[in-house]
């Protein structure tokens, strides 16, 4: 079941904004989003939460500025996801415009896992000789990774975003907004950020060493474009400061003052830098970055951000656009397969979903659970084989079941089942036998009916309301483009009853639509979607300008519909 509903917007705030100069439409948008203050709408960078706030910034700036002065070797270990990727980039950018001695080295997910093991710390230290690790994007879990490195005497600083454990691990220094007494206001910094906001510190300590002046000090604001598209495809919530840091990156790419690998991921995606948005970071150039990491090997991903050589850029773009494909291609497959296995599944009486075959992907695993989550909308797990008998798992959760918290709930109920898990409230991660299949599923099952009551298990569109006639124009949706929409700060969707002047599938597989409201008539489209509706309806809708044989037009994206 899915329903439309509109988000409560606070009169007197709309009205406060408005008054404060906020356009009318966007000072309601705000207000139902919980933005209180016109100053929070500020996207220049002298509005940022200052770096002193992030607990032991000072010390990994210090740490930091001692090894450089001495020479000192560092590696980073990043994650192998875009947020991974970028972190590593940004990290290897800064650092060297500081005169930092430093290298990189991404695990292979299938053959390390997650994370600064005690593996992934022998394979450096063997090939990279390093005196310091730094991690991006990892580590604030990486108890046993952290004490193999200080046993072989390389010392380790942890740049993190994720929650951490109970017990945290022995490095020399840790930067985590998210750790117990740190008191940044933004906790949803990506990993990127996390780093971004690291190097602003570093270069105050040399800045206050006389290393650099205010004129000769490396301009790190040319790194964000890197730390948009991180924290835009690593899907965190865009707070104020988190906004900031986006809208600044898309500011550079739409200005084309971007590194060359950002601008060959544009290129082969087909995208305009020049009109750049969070969508396009988000479903474009991210999952381009992200398939090197599910199905190949990171470091590609990452050379491509690293490289000044526009002919290299270009080149691995195109190698990571093959692995994107093929990716797609994978996931099309097993998603065929996973709707197979799912040919009986009764949503009426599941709380929950847990699928496996022998034949699937590891890296492609999260995405098939989304898809499936999205379709069912049910906590989902799909799982892949791993080695000797294991079986791998991702999933991905709906707004209030915490799929980490069911997983440690399954774990304290059956401390048999789960091998390891990990992971967040709406994304999570395990490992089990591939015989307790069944077991994990009844015991997942469980905890699904428990918690989840029906209305939980209902699909709920959240929408603005109604747009007035005046705003269905191109220059309106130019002034909601060029605002920075994203998670925790959703894309305006009106909501409105339409008379359906005519309807029509296209291509097998989304419906075409002719809407009429107050004599004027709209194109619409509902992409994935062919069953008709009736003469009116009521439409959950964005608003999209679409551009045909040299004329653009107001066209209506559907979100949902139904009988008016």
């Amino acid at each position: 079941m899915t329903r439309i509903t509109t988000r409560p917007c606070p009169f007197r705030t709309s009205e406060m904004l408005r008054q404060d100069g906020v356009h009318p439409v966007l000072a309601r948008l705000y207000a139902s989003r919980g933005l209180t203050d016109a100053r929070e709408l500020s996207t220049e960078l002298a509005a940022l939460i200052a770096p002193a706030g992030l607990l032991h910034i000072d010390a990994a700036a210090v740490f930091l500025a001692d090894a450089i002065a001495a020479n000192k070797k560092m590696v980073i270990v990043a994650d192998y996801d875009c947020d991974g990727a970028t972190a590593c980039a940004t990290a290897m950018r800064g650092l060297r415009s500081m005169g930092a001695i430093v290298d990189f080295i991404v695990p292979n997910r299938f053959e390390y896992g997650y994370g600064l093991t005690p593996e992934i710390v022998a394979l450096t230290a063997r090939e990279k000789s390093p005196d310091i690790i730094i991690t991006v994007d990892n580590g604030i879990a990486s108890i046993d990774g952290v004490a193999e490195a200080n046993r072989r005497g390389i010392e380790v600083v942890v740049t993190d975003h994720h929650l951490p454990a109970d017990t945290l691990p022995q490095a020399r220094v840790i930067v985590n907004p998210n750790q117990p007494e740190c008191g940044f206001p933004s906790k949803h910094l990506a990993g990127v950020g996390v780093v971004f906001y690291v190097l602003l510190a570093l270069r105050a300590e040399l800045r206050r060493r006389g290393v650099f002046d205010a004129a000769s000090q490396p301009k790190l604001d040319s790194l964000l474009d890197l730390v948009a598209l991180g924290t835009v495809a690593d899907v965190v919530r865009l707070d104020p400061n988190n906004r900031i840091l986006v809208a600044q990156g898309i500011k550079r790419m739409r200005a084309g003052r971007m590194h060359a690998g950002v601008a060959a991921l544009f290129r082969v995606a087909g995208r305009e830098a020049r009109v750049a948005s969070p969508f396009d970071l988000g479903f474009a150039l991210g999952p381009r970055l992200n398939a090197a990491g599910r199905l190949d090997d990171m470091s590609l991903g990452i050379e491509c951000l690293v490289t000044d050589d526009e002919g290299r850029a270009w080149a691995i773009a195109q190698q990571l656009n093959d692995i994107n494909l093929r990716r797609r291609e994978i996931e099309a497959d097993m998603q065929d397969t996973a709707l197979l296995h799912l040919d009986d599944f009764q949503p009426a009486t599941s709380s929950t979903i847990s699928v496996f075959d022998a034949g699937w992907h590891q890296g492609v695993i999260g995405i098939v659970a989304s898809r499936l989550k999205e379709k069912f909308f049910r906590p989902t797990i799909t799982f892949a084989p791993g080695q000797d008998g294991w079986i791998k798992g991702s999933g991905r959760s709906i707004p209030g079941f915490h799929l980490r918290d069911a997983l440690d709930l399954v774990s304290k109920r059956a401390p048999s089942l789960i091998d390891k898990f990990g992971g967040h409230a709406m994304a999570a991660g395990l490992t089990i036998r591939a015989d307790a299949f069944d077991a994990f599923s009844a015991a997942f099952e469980a905890v699904g009916q428990a918690w989840l009551s029906a209305a939980q298990l209902e699909r709920v569109i959240e929408t603005d309301g109604p747009l007035e006639d005046a705003y269905y124009t191109t220059g309106f949706i130019d002034l909601l483009d060029s605002q920075v929409w994203g998670q925790g700060f959703a894309p305006p969707v009106f909501c409105d009853e339409f008379r359906v002047v005519s309807q029509r599938i296209l291509k097998e597989r989304h419906l075409k639509l002719l809407l009429e409201r107050n004599g004027q008539r709209y194109d619409a489209i509902w992409f994935g979607h062919t069953a008709s509706l009736g003469e009116r309806a009521r439409v959950a809708f964005r608003l999209d300008a679409n551009e045909y044989n040299g004329v653009t037009k107001v066209q209506l994206m559907v979100e949902h519909a139904e009988a008016a």
